[in-house]
């Protein structure tokens, strides 16, 4: 599985990926957690405000930091 954020590198961005990683970290799955920077690549993947949170390519939300809950609740959707 590959948990994607998408975003400029802005504090939301980073927080989003630290909540990531420690939602991976907590239910033990094998999981790769990739930081999408590109602007191109951002946009190619219809995503407008960031930052964005996407599983295996399909984005699952945007715009907004979510809880290491959320993050758990939509991984268990996508396992």
């Amino acid at each position: 599985m590959e948990v994607q954020i998408l975003g400029s590198g802005c504090p939301k961005c980073k927080l989003l990926e630290e909540k990531a990683r420690e939602a991976v970290s907590l239910m033990a799955i094998e999981a790769e957690v990739v930081k999408i920077t590109e602007m191109d690549e951002i946009l190619d993947m219809g995503v407008m405000m960031t930052p964005a949170l996407a599983i295996d390519g399909e984005v699952k939300t945007t715009g907004k930091v979510l809880s290491v809950e959320q993050i758990q609740k939509i991984l268990k959707e996508s396992v």
